[in-house]
């Protein structure tokens, strides 16, 4: 009977784990910039708002990824002036790797523009408004720090591409190590 009660106890507390740990899931996106056809220079004129018009079709959220796939160019990240003068000498992000992915790390308004001379004189360049993540926790009235400033977080290049963001799931840690606290007792009583 005892052995029943503990083999009942511990399927029990493993299905609780297992259904807080699926109740967690994060959903993180990362977003592929331009489709199939990457970042480029738009064909012609009437596509110069291209990359704009695409990221309003779209929910971008902190920890949402951008994917930037190019060659012989690059990726700025700049401010709102240097967006609309098509120009900056000191980007707050740069890469010129092929396969850039620039993770956002907190909500805000973002502009990425080509570092090609003219490439966003041509339309070449995407403004990016970032969501904030609901926290439950209220911040202090008096905390007006300013915000970080945005990180490059390189990734596996993946398999194949489409023009659909991808969803990528993540595990909360605290609920793997409730799951571990729960576990490890119950397997040496």
């Amino acid at each position: 009977m005892a052995n029943l009660f503990r083999s009942c106890s511990l399927l029990l507390s493993v299905s609780l784990i297992i259904i807080l740990c699926v109740q967690s899931r994060v959903n993180c996106t990362e977003f592929e910039v331009g489709g199939h056809d990457g970042w480029i220079v738009p064909k012609s004129r009437d596509n110069d708002q291209m990359y704009n018009q695409w990221a309003s079709q779209n929910r971008f959220k902190v920890d949402d990824t951008l994917r930037f796939k190019y060659s012989k160019d690059s990726v700025l990240v700049v401010s709102e002036e240097e967006y609309e003068s098509c120009r900056s000498t000191k980007p707050l992000f740069f890469s010129n790797n092929g396969d850039t992915v620039f993770k956002f790390e907190h909500p805000g308004v973002y502009y990425f523009i080509s570092g090609v001379r003219g490439h966003c004189d041509k339309g070449q360049k995407i403004i990016v408004k970032v969501l904030a993540v609901h926290n439950p926790k209220p911040e202090p009235p008096h905390s007006h720090s300013p915000a970080p400033a945005p990180a490059f977080t390189p990734a596996p290049s993946p398999s194949h591409h489409s023009n659909a963001a991808r969803p990528i799931p993540l595990l909360s840690i605290t609920n793997l190590l409730l799951f571990l606290i729960l576990l490890v007792p119950m397997l040496f009583t």
